[in-house]
């Protein structure tokens, strides 16, 4: 008789079963595209398999398995017996185990992303939108460069040092987190189906569509793709002087230096409209605010701040977030018109019976 893990594992991946084949098929296409567009200098599948394994395979599900853990060794009362079998259930692993699969899945989707984003300035003839996205962000702020307005208000080694820090490390920890998170627990089993569909959404539609239709390289690289390097110089200048490993002007050398030289390299290619940054963290706020207004709230308070940090630190113009905002909103209701939201809740976790639906 087969275990109720292998069960559990079982039906979830027959639950998820369309996400493999979306990540398939997207990844088909993308390297027919690329063929057919004469690109050939390979895929970037390769790059993501040691961090996928230490973050997915490694430390995730040892934080997982931990905080669950400490939910039983914390009480100190008698029932801990009883917190531990409602915690560390076979369901619980089951959905770990089928989670850290699904993430595999998704590790391959990432990899497909960066070799068509990578690719993107090669099949343009270059960025042919800077000019225009800069003018029109001036437009929006009366005639001046945001990011002028920004380190006006806030332009110290303090402020740079946090907004670099947030931007570079903790919105990663953030928006995989909760990734992770919605891949691995049935505690997120009533949004799970939307929040994958929204995730692969947000980057194909923010990060390769929409990126290729209107390539831009960003503000940082301003320079280097108009011949103007003076617009942007005193930004350059102010994030140039933090020397930390996590700095933005660190990272802004890395990928051109990647785009220079034709190379493949993890989270390469340079797109700066819409902004998948502004895109993810929306998403997720998004669905916070379905569940609680008050911890919404503080999500799009946050979505608010990676706005500005994407303007501060010289990754995009203004209108990068604002559009991805729009996008990602729009998508947002379409797909719970699409896939019934406000009924997800009470659907019922893989391999459960689901209770009889009622006719008219």
């Amino acid at each position: 008789m087969e275990s109720p893990v292998l069960s559990g594992v079982r039906a979830r991946l027959q639950r998820d079963a369309w996400l493999y084949y979306a990540v398939l098929g997207y990844t088909l296409l993308g390297m027919l595209f690329l063929l057919a567009a004469g690109d050939l200098r390979g895929s970037s599948h390769a790059v993501y398999v040691l961090p996928a394994i230490k973050a997915f395979l490694i430390f995730m599900p040892l934080v997982a398995l931990g905080y669950d853990a400490s939910r039983v060794v914390l009480r100190v009362d008698q029932r801990r017996r009883l917190a531990f079998s409602r915690v560390l259930t076979p369901e619980r692993f089951a959905s770990l185990a089928a989670g850290i699969i699904l993430m595999a899945g998704l590790t391959v989707f990432q990899g497909t992303f960066t070799t068509i984003k990578t690719a993107l300035p090669q099949l343009s003839g270059g960025f042919p939108h800077d000019r225009v996205q800069a003018d029109i962000d001036a437009m929006l702020f009366f005639g001046t460069d945001p990011w002028r307005l920004f380190h006006a208000v806030g332009g110290n080694a303090v402020v740079r040092t946090i907004v670099e820090f947030n931007y570079n490390v903790m919105w990663f920890a953030a928006c995989y987190g909760v990734l992770f998170f919605v891949a691995t627990s049935p505690r997120a089993d009533g949004v799970r189906t939307r929040y994958l569909a929204m995730f692969l959404f947000t980057w194909i539609v923010c990060g390769n569509i929409l990126a290729g239709l209107f390539l831009s390289a960003g503000p940082a690289f301003y320079g280097q793709v108009t011949g103007d390097h003076l617009r942007f110089a005193d930004q350059l200048a102010f994030l140039a002087e933090s020397q930390w490993r996590n700095s933005a002007a660190a990272y802004q050398s890395y990928l051109w230096s990647l785009h220079d030289s034709g190379r493949l390299g993890i989270g390469g290619g340079i797109s700066a409209f819409p902004s998948v940054h502004v895109a993810l963290v929306m998403m997720n706020a998004l669905f916070v605010f379905e569940v609680s207004r008050r911890w919404g709230l503080a999500a799009f308070a946050y979505v608010a701040f990676i706005l500005f940090s994407s303007v501060y630190l010289g990754w995009h113009y203004a209108i990068d977030g604002l559009a991805s905002i729009a996008v990602v909103t729009a998508g947002h209701l379409a797909v719970r018109r699409l896939l019934r939201g406000p009924r997800a809740a009470a659907e019922p976790p893989p391999g459960r019976p689901e209770a009889p639906v009622p006719r008219a």
